[in-house]
């Protein structure tokens, strides 16, 4: 574990007296965001929580939060742009619902790299880092157990909770491509299994949606569920010199949160998605996106820190569209994004969250600024548009600026890790955390620079 002090690598007596502060219920967090506010920092650490919704496979820039109205023919697309709460801000038409919400936005127009792989792009996306210049020629492969852990990963390795609640959770299925590969930046990488996301991968649509991951062995009730929990941390007294060796003393905790999760009433309340009004999942629209939003929010205001959601395949579709991107922009995707968010923005704003929850849409790059013969966009991550808004966030801002055909920054080009740094801060991780490896390698996690010019 990661323990952050004025030096880069701390006394014995430092890490003993965090280590019992963390044990009083004062996080590291805690400790790293009272001391920024007092320097004068006081947007550090404002967010208890994070909602990430990921638009995988890269969403159009000119069909969403940055479009070209007097740009080249065949560039702008069909679609007008309109105005915005905030004067003198534009979206596509397409999403007139987060038009009335710009007011709580962040939007930057100027974010890029140059990876047009799916599969690679999406580790800077989700951790700030890049793959070696040796690996980028690859192509498509798997995620490894050296990568680079996505905010998630590293949200739960320093957080530590004493919560039966998990620190990380991702809605949505394992993103993947379509001939197998798993995308990068959703796996713990170095952090090991232990730090893996709470999966919930499922349809949520329908009355009475029991989450599977929840679901006890049949048979196994609360009170049997704590008597194997006990029994099991009997059997490890009795064990221990085994358990120095393999993969036994490794996975016992893990064993045991298991436990606790399976076993808390806390924990189910905050998946139940049926204690939600009709009416309520209705505003987030009848499609997986849109309750996937919903369960985000019960599980921010039940307390989870870090939750990603996924928003990829569709019965409509996918982002990556290469042919009809028109179409399926207006059929399915921008209304599904639109809907969702507003409703997502409202409530949390209707139940006073927005100060202490950071909402982020991301994706691993945009779309060409010109429209192929076959009427689509193909992969751009020279110029995207990056949204966040919530805790410790400025409303009402654009930051940067594509040229006229939204095909690269003409101002403030900024990088996905600048995107990772901005959102550490706001989660009060000090920039200069460092995190190991299995092999007890230190590794920066922090490696670019917060959009101050975004911060409230």
């Amino acid at each position: 574990m990661a323990v952050v002090q004025e030096r880069l690598f701390p006394s014995r007596r430092d890490v003993l007296r965090i280590g019992g502060l963390m044990g009083l219920g004062v996080t590291l967090s805690d400790m790293l965001g009272k001391r920024a506010i007092a320097e004068g920092g006081s947007t550090f650490g404002r967010a208890k929580q994070v909602i990430m919704l990921f638009l995988h496979e890269g969403h159009p820039q000119q069909e969403t939060f940055d479009p070209k109205p007097n740009g080249p023919e065949d560039v702008r697309g069909p679609f007008k742009a309109i105005s915005t709460a905030v004067p003198g801000t534009q979206f596509c038409e397409l999403l007139p619902g987060l038009a009335t919400h710009a007011e709580k936005l962040a939007i930057v127009r100027s974010m890029t790299h140059a990876n047009t792989n799916h599969v690679q792009a999406c580790l800077p996306a989700q951790t700030g880092h890049k793959h070696p210049e040796s690996v980028r020629s690859r192509g498509d492969f798997p995620p490894s157990e050296t990568d680079f852990p996505p905010i998630g990963a590293v949200v739960q390795h320093l957080r530590r909770s004493q919560s039966s609640l998990p620190e990380w959770v991702r809605i949505g299925p394992l993103m993947r491509r379509s001939n197998g590969t798993t995308l990068h930046g959703q796996t713990p990488g170095f952090l090991g299994s232990g730090q893996a996301s709470f999966a919930v991968d499922q349809k949520l649509l329908g009355d009475n949606v029991e989450i599977e991951a929840l679901k006890k062995p049949a048979g196994l009730n609360d009170i049997r569920l704590t008597d194997r929990a006990n029994l099991r941390r009997q059997f490890n007294l009795q064990t221990q010199k085994l358990q120095e060796f393999g993969e036994t003393q490794r996975l016992s905790p893990y064993f045991e949160k298991a436990v606790a999760l399976l076993a808390s009433r806390e924990t189910r309340a905050a998946f139940d998605l049926s204690q939600e009004p009709e009416r309520l999942r209705e505003a987030y629209g009848e499609t997986e996106f849109g309750q996937r939003c919903l369960l985000a929010r019960r599980l921010a205001e039940a307390g989870v820190p870090m939750v990603n959601v996924s928003y990829c395949h569709t019965p409509s579709g996918s982002w990556d569209t290469h042919s009809q991107n028109a179409k399926k922009m207006k059929e399915s995707l921008a209304p599904t994004l639109d809907q969702s968010v507003s409703a997502l923005l409202t409530d949390l704003d209707q139940r006073g969250m927005m100060d202490e929850t950071l909402v982020v849409i991301n994706a691993e790059f945009g779309r060409t600024p010109k429209i192929n013969k076959n009427q689509g966009r193909d992969h751009w991550p020279f110029v995207y548009s990056l949204v966040l808004a919530g805790a410790g966030v400025q409303g009402s801002a654009v930051y940067g600026k594509s040229d006229k055909s939204a095909a690269y920054p003409m101002e403030n080009p900024r990088d996905p890790a600048d995107m990772a740094a901005t959102i550490y801060h706001l989660l009060g991780v000090n920039p200069e955390t460092r995190i190991y490896d299995a092999a007890q390698r230190p590794h920066s996690l922090v490696v670019g620079k917060p959009i101050v010019e975004l911060l409230a």
